[in-house]
């Protein structure tokens, strides 16, 4: 059968809690928490697999399924490499999500030769400004590790979380990534909850994230890609759509369209920073949770939506970031996972634009 399209299906999956680190930012808060066992995951790989497969033969629809893997940090499991294995074995695309700081040639080596896709690195900004955020010392040792990683030939992409705190340093960073031979630099804004929840005040004003993407869409540095996930930075690069796009989800936030997230003991939510948990793979069937979960089914709903996202054109490619939406709305003491974003500076009527 020929296929027109390949369909994205993003899993991604925290190993565990622990870090070595304590970001500022971060929307975790370190408590501890049951891990699930190596055969646990191993099983739920299985599952996952099996679950895509099974999508593909029913509907006749190519998937492009991929495992995005972090923590914490995950290079703290033990049992990380043996994990990676099974992942790859699927033949899901394998990605790692980590600081960088515990990353050596030997470990660099190891993902060369398991055949990893990539590994992505946080950097906040140059290191006056990552090391306030995470961490004295924590920009040498992350830096470091991507050399290390780019010796071995694996490919690697920076990743900063954008804020009051390092928007100035964005440009430098591009910089530095393209110095170092990094392809890939990618942004996404700060989520305010977790240990972040204090950092409320932090957050860019709609005007401010207007300006900074504006510039960054202008950016063009030879041997670097400027990439985000972040629905309103890519709506960017389209022109208004001359009527309404529609109510099937073509794009845009994956939460509940394209992907999910499994935390360390197991728990299932929408994405890892929008703590919605909606089931347990300990104990719920992935394939159901996917296809009757009520928080997926109304994150897939345009009329469930609140004024702003949910009568806005853009809808089916946008729908704003549901992670944000739910932390403003929350700490502001009305918690809504479908409420306007509130940086949102694409969408026409948009209602709850954020002024700091």
């Amino acid at each position: 059968m020929s296929v027109a399209q390949s369909f994205d299906f993003l899993i991604q999956w925290h190993l565990t809690e622990r870090c070595n680190l304590r970001c500022k930012h971060c929307y975790q808060d370190n408590k501890k928490i049951d891990e699930m066992s190596f055969l646990e995951i191993a099983a739920t790989i299985e599952t996952a697999a099996q679950m895509v497969q099974e999508w593909q033969d029913t509907y006749g629809i190519q998937f492009l399924p991929s495992f995005n893997v972090t923590g914490g940090e995950p290079f703290l499991r033990e049992d990380f490499f043996a994990i990676l294995e099974r992942m790859l074995a699927t033949g899901f695309e394998v990605y790692i999500l980590s600081n960088g700081t515990l990353i050596t040639r030997d470990i660099a080596r190891k993902l060369t030769d398991l055949g990893v896709d990539g590994v992505q690195v946080s950097l906040e900004g140059l290191e006056r400004t990552h090391d306030r955020i995470r961490g004295p010392g924590s920009f040498a040792a992350a830096v470091a590790g991507v050399r290390d990683l780019l010796a071995a030939g694996v490919q690697v992409s920076l990743n900063t979380t954008l804020s009051q705190m390092n928007a100035g340093d964005f440009f430098d960073l591009a910089d530095l990534a393209a110095s170092l031979g990094v392809p890939r630099l990618g942004f996404s804004r700060l989520v305010p909850s977790g240990r972040g929840l204090a950092l409320l005040d932090q957050m860019l004003s709609t005007a401010q994230v207007q300006e900074l993407y504006g510039k960054i869409a202008g950016l063009r540095i030879s041997g670097l890609e400027i990439t985000t996930g972040d629905p309103m930075a890519s709506q960017m690069n389209f022109p208004a759509p001359g009527q309404d796009a529609g109510t099937i989800a073509l794009g845009g936030c994956a939460a509940g369209v394209s992907g999910l997230t499994l935390l360390p003991d197991g728990t299932v939510t929408p994405c890892r920073r929008l703590p919605l948990p909606i089931g347990n793979v300990r104990r719920d069937s992935l394939r159901e949770l996917w296809a009757a979960s009520p928080v997926l089914e109304a994150l897939r709903d345009r009329s469930r939506y609140a004024e702003g996202c949910g009568s806005c054109g853009r809808w089916a490619q946008c729908r704003g970031c549901r992670a944000i939406a739910y932390a403003y709305s929350q700490a502001r003491g009305h918690p809504d996972f479908l409420a306007p974003d509130p940086q949102c500076f694409i969408g026409e009527l948009c209602t709850s634009n954020l002024e700091l």
